[in-house]
């Protein structure tokens, strides 16, 4: 999947925007603009980098049992959805935009226990995100 991260990151984030609309508005370079959302210049490298954090943290996961994402990545991830607004409610939204496009992109492989494993590389992500987070405030 790595090698197809800048497509399925893109769809990742069209899936999240086409369940939650309104999740445009936390992102800058969306508010005012009219440009289609695939056209986007500065969407597909947003979201190919989420999308490849998520792989990386995945696999950390299943060497290292422990997310290794850098402290200052982590805290400017932490502060930048703290500032935004992100509530639990979206992450629940982006989880499941995440496995409908893993589930989508791997059919073949796709399993309860993929399934599981994704789930949990994306909540260890969001943990650890939220502990490193200025003054815990998401």
């Amino acid at each position: 999947m790595k090698k197809d991260a800048a497509e399925l990151g893109l769809k990742f984030f069209l899936k999240i925007f086409e369940i939650a609309p309104t999740a445009k508005k936390m992102f800058s370079f969306l508010k005012n603009s009219d440009v289609p959302l695939e056209q986007n210049a500065k969407l597909k490298p947003h979201a190919m980098t989420v999308f490849v954090m998520t792989c990386e943290t995945a696999v950390q996961l299943r060497k290292a049992g422990k997310v290794t994402v850098k402290e200052s990545t982590l805290k400017d991830m932490g502060a930048t959805h703290s500032r935004v607004g992100v509530v639990d409610e979206h992450f629940e939204v982006t989880k499941f935009a995440l496995l409908e496009t893993i589930k989508e992109a791997v059919p073949d492989m796709w399993s309860p226990e993929m399934k599981n494993a994704w789930g949990e590389a994306y909540d260890q992500l969001v943990v650890t995100m939220k502990e490193r987070a200025p003054s815990s405030s998401i």
